[in-house]
């Protein structure tokens, strides 16, 4: 394979790593500034890996790897955006709704842990999906440089050698403004998580708001299927302006909710 990695493309992927670290670690001094606990961040961080990382990922390898409706499932764009988006919602928002209910329970009385466990579910993700995603990047874009890609491919044969040489091709290929793109879409889903957080506390915290629970599972299923759906049509950028859009309605709700529910001043 021939090719180069940008020192501009190299530059945004370190960029986009460090800042989708700093992103978590400033909402958790700012939150920590306003009043909030510091543990739910951390519970916000465990729940994701338990929930969405281990739990999801053995349903996924059972339905669409192990069971034959997973064929049709990954053969049709509709079914996936509709399969992937209801599981991670309800994956997720369960995780959190039980985490209010059981180990943030005695904290309760201070509403804005809702926005510190959002920060650090958000939060770990863009560590763990972005950051750790760019740091391997930024180490096969130095072996690419270094004429040494052979290094990467040669314990690898079929499917998997083909998608290591698409990726090293896409490392060569791709202009560097996509790695700073993909930042945006961690601020997007940073900023789901805390209003989606703040939905599921409520439900949690209030008699007469359990149905803000399952609201959130399908608000979280539209992101995510949205973003399935209009990747699989429009240009990356217009897929993060729209979902940015979503985000904002999302917030306008979460105000909504806070607003009319919220005991902390």
């Amino acid at each position: 394979m021939s090719g180069h990695v940008s020192a501009l493309s190299m530059g945004m992927m370190g960029l986009g790593a460090l800042v989708c670290v700093l992103i978590p670690l400033a909402l958790l001094l700012y939150y920590r500034k306003k009043g909030a606990d510091i543990l739910p961040f951390f519970v916000g961080c465990g729940v994701f890996v338990v929930f969405a990382l281990l739990l999801e990922s053995l349903v996924h390898n059972l339905v669409l790897k192990a069971l034959p409706v997973g064929e049709k499932i990954l053969g049709n764009t509709l079914l996936y955006a509709l399969y992937g988006g209801l599981a991670a919602g309800f994956f997720e928002e369960t995780g959190r709704f039980l985490a209010f209910k059981t180990v943030l329970k005695q904290r309760l009385g201070n509403d804005r842990n809702a926005l510190m466990y959002g920060a650090g579910h958000g939060g770990i993700e863009a560590v763990l999906l972005l950051s750790a995603t760019y740091i391997s990047y930024l180490a096969m874009a130095f072996m690419i440089n270094a004429g040494k890609t052979e290094v990467l491919t040669a314990t690898l044969a079929g499917d998997a050698l083909e998608q290591m040489k698409t990726l090293l091709n896409g490392l060569t290929e791709n202009p560097a403004w996509v790695y700073l793109l993909a930042v945006v879409e961690r601020v997007v889903a940073i900023t789901t998580h805390i209003c989606l957080s703040v939905l599921v506390w409520f439900a949690a915290k209030k008699p007469g708001k359990g149905w803000l629970y399952p609201l959130a599972i399908l608000l979280h299923a539209a992101f995510d299927g949205a973003a399935v759906l209009l990747a699989a049509r429009l240009p990356l950028a217009a897929v993060e302006g729209c979902l940015v859009v979503m985000a904002l309605g999302l917030v306008l709700l979460a105000r909504r909710v806070w607003i009319g529910n919220a005991e902390t001043e």
